[in-house]
């Protein structure tokens, strides 16, 4: 029997829809109102789904393996900042510990075995798979896309593009269901000695370290309404740079399009599209107010304020 693609969606643009009402409702009350940013006809999805394609570059979705993942996206076409990247010659790469195994694996059979055979690749956390216009290009996808192996070989030459994403597997990202948190310490303290140990690339590097999410136990404090589908509950950013302000903590509001908004500051890109959220403002505040709140909000800051370049 043939495995099909799906997922729970939501066309957030009709208010009778279940559970968009109610939130619609909210952002339309507070002021100023916060458009949901939901385009007419157009469905979202709520949840994790597997990427549209493989790490070949073929179509998952319209593949019926009975192997194959039943929830997969589509193929999609919409913009990442990839695309800027590419539009403006700007180096980049994206660096997933065991891309080269999946690529032997693309049903990932072996997910979660422990040896030689280990599958740990973690699909949904590559907003690159999802796209079309990279991953159909075999050119485009073999040379942004790469293994975790390559990132080292990269800081050993140093010859690291001028912007890279690193992701770890299942087994070094900290996620308990296959990781520990000492796991994902290491893997961080490897990349940060290894470039702090070539002084030329250390002199024009910032790491940011992330995660993608807290579990809602990270930390309290106030999170700023955005559109439909957030902002979501607080959780940890920390810079490695040599131009950090030695033991800053920025009280300036941002999420993780603040890390794209760095790159298009950093290197005067235009932003990724007209509906995206880099497009909102680097907040400001009144200290007779509050300093966590934007009296501009919807705002999200461009993380300038961690450096003194």
């Amino acid at each position: 029997m043939g495995v099909y693609g799906g997922g729970s969606y939501s066309n957030c643009s009709d208010t009778s829809q279940p559970g968009v009402g109610p939130l619609v409702a909210y952002l339309s009350s507070l002021n100023p109102p916060i458009n949901p940013n939901c385009d007419p006809g157009h469905y979202y999805l709520l949840n994790n789904y597997n990427p549209g394609y493989f790490g070949d570059g073929t179509n998952a979705y319209t593949d019926h393996n009975p192997n194959n993942y039943p929830f997969t996206i589509p193929p999609t076409s919409q913009r990442s900042i990839g695309d800027v990247l590419l539009e403006n010659n700007i180096s980049w790469k994206s660096y997933n510990d065991q891309w080269d195994r999946y690529l032997s694996d693309k049903y990932q059979l072996d997910y979660g075995k422990v040896g030689a055979l280990s599958d740990q690749y973690c699909n949904i956390c590559n907003g690159f798979q999802y796209q079309t216009q990279i991953m159909t290009n075999a050119a485009v996808r073999t040379e942004h896309i790469t293994d975790t192996d390559q990132l080292y070989k990269d800081i050993e030459n140093g010859k690291l593009p001028a912007v890279s994403f690193v992701k770890p597997s299942g087994w070094v990202d900290g996620h308990p269901a296959s990781s520990k948190w000492d796991l994902f310490e290491g893997f961080v303290k490897k990349i940060v000695d290894e470039v702090q140990s070539k002084p030329d690339l250390w002199n024009s590097t910032a790491i940011f370290v992330t995660v993608d999410e807290g579990g809602g136990y990270y930390d309290s404090g106030y999170v700023q309404p955005l559109d439909f589908f957030g902002d979501g509950t607080r959780i940890p950013l920390i810079v490695v740079s040599p131009y950090t302000k030695p033991g800053h903590i920025s009280h300036d509001y941002g999420d993780h399009v603040s890390i794209l908004k760095f790159i298009e500051h950093n290197w005067n890109l235009p932003t990724i599209s007209g509906r995206s959220r880099d497009n909102l403002p680097n907040p400001t505040y009144d200290p007779a107010v509050s300093l966590y709140a934007p009296t501009n909000s919807p705002a999200i800051g461009d993380l300038f304020d961690l450096f003194n370049f």
